[in-house]
């Protein structure tokens, strides 16, 4: 097993990754001793395929354990869902001694984070990550959120997990087009820090895409590694933390304007290449350099181009709520090569039109 300590002093916890994991987590939870009793969150599509093998593990280790569910889907992303879940754990009995485990994708980690952050001040929260896209990226870091009507993650808190549990093996239930939802991050990560595991992706490709565990698992591993050392140095994203939302100020703004029926690693695959021709139009980077990018982003099937039928201006207006703009200036994450990135507001209007038109 491989692990990996996000160091906050004394909020520093440990990321766990082994295929097979997701059967030892009872046992592990039982030795940290972290609640007296357990609440697993899982949407309705998940908790069918991994509710009960993770609940015995639970009971098997003499905790004790309950199972609340809700509709998959970023649908579910809302304050609806958020009161929802409340009165449940109230109606449970769920007190400061007791713990929540996300069991899930990124919406299932965001929610079950929030409720955790909020409900009765704060209580433990503990994420067991079922998709790639969560397994490296959204479980680790501390971001907690739900949308409302004018964007993406507009409400939510920065609440860190006791733990996360990487399960390789469940990434084999995954349909092709989830597991290219979190391959957008994968490259993300290369292309912000580390020029070298870019190189690994484009060599390893076709043992990825075939989920070659011993390959995935390396992946994996190098992801939590980038992204925990970055939240280390920068846990509320006053600096560094925001080179991790290379893609994303566009990328949100395609999802929100499709209505979150593009999903969010394929936006971030479209807003990547346009934050490349940003970047390009701005003299930042070679265009050998975005080249390199696109074709690896277009090699692992991931698209390049925002659909000509999305509304431009209403990606615009999204722009202007994002979460990363300060005074309606919005910030991006530009690339000046392979491995490293800048940060900047001055992006001039006509550019942003530019790259959504491309």
């Amino acid at each position: 097993m491989k692990i990996i300590e996000v160091g906050l002093g004394n909020r520093s916890y440990p990321i766990m990754a082994a295929a097979g994991l997701l059967a030892g987590i009872g046992q592990d939870l039982r030795q940290r001793a972290i609640a007296k009793r357990y609440v697993v969150v899982a949407d309705d599509r998940v908790a069918g395929l991994y509710g009960n093998q993770l609940m015995d593990s639970l009971a098997g280790a003499g905790l004790s354990c309950e199972l609340l569910t809700f509709a998959h889907g970023e649908a579910s992303k809302n304050m609806t869902t958020i009161a929802g879940l409340a009165s449940s754990l109230a109606r449970l009995g769920v007190d400061r001694k007791d713990c929540l485990i996300a069991l899930g994708g990124g919406v299932t980690g965001d929610i079950t984070g929030f409720v955790a952050a909020i409900y009765m001040r704060g209580i433990p929260f503990v994420q067991v990550p079922t998709t790639l896209l969560a397994q490296v990226d959204s479980s680790v870091g501390g971001k907690t959120g739900v949308d409302i009507p004018e964007g993406k993650n507009l409400v939510g808190v920065f609440y860190q997990p006791r733990a996360v549990y990487i399960d390789s093996r469940v990434l084999s239930s995954l349909p092709l087009a989830e597991l290219l939802n979190g391959l957008a991050e994968v490259i993300k990560y290369g292309v912000i820090y580390d020029r070298e595991f870019f190189d690994f992706l484009a060599a390893n490709r076709e043992q990825i895409l075939a989920l070659q565990l011993p390959v995935v698992e390396e992946v994996i591993v190098r992801c939590c590694w980038i992204k925990a050392a970055v939240v280390a140095a920068d846990e509320k994203e006053a600096d560094l933390r925001r080179i991790l939302n290379y893609g994303h100020t566009l990328g949100h703004a395609v999802e929100a304007a499709s209505q979150f029926a593009i999903a969010h690693g394929m936006a971030v695959a479209m807003g990547m290449v346009a934050a490349n021709k940003l970047a390009m139009a701005k003299s930042l980077l070679a265009p050998q350099e975005a080249e390199r990018i696109s074709r690896l982003v277009a090699d692992f099937g991931l698209p390049v181009a925002i659909p000509a039928e999305l509304d431009r201006q209403l990606m615009k207006s999204f722009l202007k709520t994002d979460k990363k703009t300060v005074a309606g200036r919005p910030f991006f994450v530009l690339p000046t090569c392979v491995g490293k990135v800048i940060i900047t507001d001055d992006v001039a209007e006509e550019l942003i039109d530019q790259a959504l038109e491309a």
